[in-house]
């Protein structure tokens, strides 16, 4: 695994006539063509889209930009990594073999340069969070994805994308920030002990470097209004906010 590494998470791509798509998609390339000048591996650590469901023979043509940069962006020598999220999950073998490296439907660990990584999406940690982890059981199954491979794409992507609408909190206020800040560092305190160094997350949309103990806990932020990345040079792990003036 080629240094630096980079990671970022929840950008939340929708359709192209959204009122946002204009800003994200040029920082998204951007922020792509650097890293291509200056090798490395990219981690993309889950909701790349904000709402994503491959079928077997069927892919969705309005992120078609978003395919050609990232696989000319692997065809460099870049490594892609992807960590599925809570709004992505439903890949297939485009995204799988296309598209990425490697796809992860789990946590990642891995050790580079002397550093442990426990890198995750990050949903499903809130200790009390026990009805979204029953319905990411429950959606995250091999018999829904089957199921609802049955409906026609149109028809799919238009429940899909008004469930992920629906469901979108991602303005929320300073004392739920407040509580959830405590308790990933309460896990962050957990996975240092166990002999990690840095515990990365995404999903809940705060941009968050915070020292535990003799590690770190990365909160990745997002791509909707941080624009905000993960960046270890082999030595130390830091977040940055991308900046067209900021490249090197």
């Amino acid at each position: 695994m080629n240094l630096p590494l980079y990671f970022i998470s929840d950008i939340h791509l929708m359709d192209e006539t959204s009122d946002n798509y204009p800003q994200i998609s040029k920082n998204l390339e951007n922020f792509f063509n650097h890293i291509s000048s200056t090798g490395g591996t990219l981690f993309i650590n889950g909701d790349l889209f904000d709402f994503y469901f491959e079928y077997k023979d069927v892919i969705p043509k309005k992120y078609f930009s978003l395919y050609n940069q990232l696989y000319t962006l692997k065809n460099t020598g870049v490594e892609i990594h992807y960590i599925l999220g809570n709004h992505d999950y439903w890949v297939m073998d485009f995204i799988e073999k296309q598209i990425t490296t490697k796809t992860y439907r789990d946590d990642v660990t891995l050790e580079l340069n002397g550093k442990k990584f426990y890198i995750s999406h990050g949903d499903g940690y809130l200790s009390w969070d026990h009805g979204y982890r029953f319905l990411k059981y429950i959606i995250q199954s091999k018999l829904f994805t089957w199921t609802y491979r049955l409906i026609h794409p149109n028809i799919g992507y238009r429940i899909g994308d008004w469930m992920s609408k629906k469901g979108k909190h991602y303005d929320h206020s300073k004392e739920y920030n407040e509580r959830v800040l405590n308790e990933m560092t309460t896990l962050a305190h957990k996975k240092i002990r166990q002999g990690f160094d840095y515990l990365i997350l995404g999903h809940y949309h705060q941009a968050v470097d915070k020292s535990v103990e003799n590690g770190k806990l990365l909160i990745l932020g997002d791509w909707l209004t941080f624009f905000t990345y993960g960046y270890f040079d082999g030595n130390e792990l830091s977040l940055l906010r991308w900046r067209e003036d900021d490249r090197s």
